[in-house]
């Protein structure tokens, strides 16, 4: 059994993290941390990871950047590996994130939905194939509530498109005024909006025909599903970083 701490459990990604927990068999939520949690969530509820007492196996993280450091201390001083599932990271925050890799196993990307990372692998191969004779265009769409933009998973998908370009294509979010002609940017666009869940389409737009790459999340379960078969993945591996690659390997 994999007993997981849900950082951020009275958010909503946190309440279908507990929800789908009470149903697994291999895992089960032994408590929580989170500033502004309803009361009876049926789990011990801590304010600072200080006051946290049970036995923890793995920590679910999808909450918020603000909470990433005094998290990652308590993960690295009691030997907890990580899964990070928020997003709006800085430099500041990748560097935390670095550090402590060094010491527990960090598991993070951008999005925790098996066909978004299926989608990463596609663009990728579909940029190699294609070449400079098409262009680039990624349009991601999401509720009015999102706080960050472009979304992090635009950003995995415009790497993965670059990583055929050596990495050498500049990211230009959104378009305004006399702009000129379009360079050799990969162009990123964000759309928000009532209750989308997430919506991501890579398009390479070449002479005479469009290809468009496409992914719609109807759930945001697909994402705490996602963390819930990442954090029984981790448990028990060294110090590093994982991502949904090394997921995938096994499935």
């Amino acid at each position: 059994m994999t007993n997981v701490l849900i950082c951020g459990i009275g958010g909503k990604m946190g309440a279908n993290v507990l929800s789908l927990l009470q149903g697994d068999k291999d895992a089960c939520a032994v408590c929580g941390v989170d500033l502004h949690a309803p009361e009876s969530l049926g789990v011990p509820v801590y304010k600072s990871f200080a006051d946290v007492a049970e036995k923890v196996d793995v920590i679910i993280d999808f909450s918020s950047p603000a909470a990433l450091e005094g998290e990652l201390d308590w993960a690295v001083k009691h030997g907890v590996p990580v899964v990070l599932a928020a997003t709006g990271y800085d430099e500041s925050h990748l560097k935390l994130i670095d550090s402590a890799a060094k010491k527990i196993a960090v598991f993070r990307t951008a999005n925790f939905s098996l066909g978004v990372n299926l989608l990463v692998k596609l663009v990728r191969e579909a940029a190699e194939a294609l070449g400079e004779k098409f262009d680039i265009e990624i349009v991601e769409k999401h509720h009015n509530q999102k706080v960050d933009a472009p979304s992090g998973t635009a950003l995995m998908l415009a790497e993965s498109a670059n990583s055929a370009f050596e990495n050498k294509k500049p990211y230009l979010n959104g378009r305004q005024g006399i702009v000129g002609k379009r360079g050799n940017e990969i162009g990123i666009h964000a759309v928000r909006g009532g209750t989308i869940v997430g919506e991501h389409d890579v398009i390479f737009a070449g002479d005479d025909e469009v290809i468009t790459l496409s992914h719609a999340a109807h759930s945001k379960r697909v994402f705490a599903a996602g963390a819930i078969k990442a954090a029984k993945w981790l448990k028990g591996k060294g110090a590093g970083k994982y991502d949904m690659k090394n997921v995938l390997e096994i499935i």
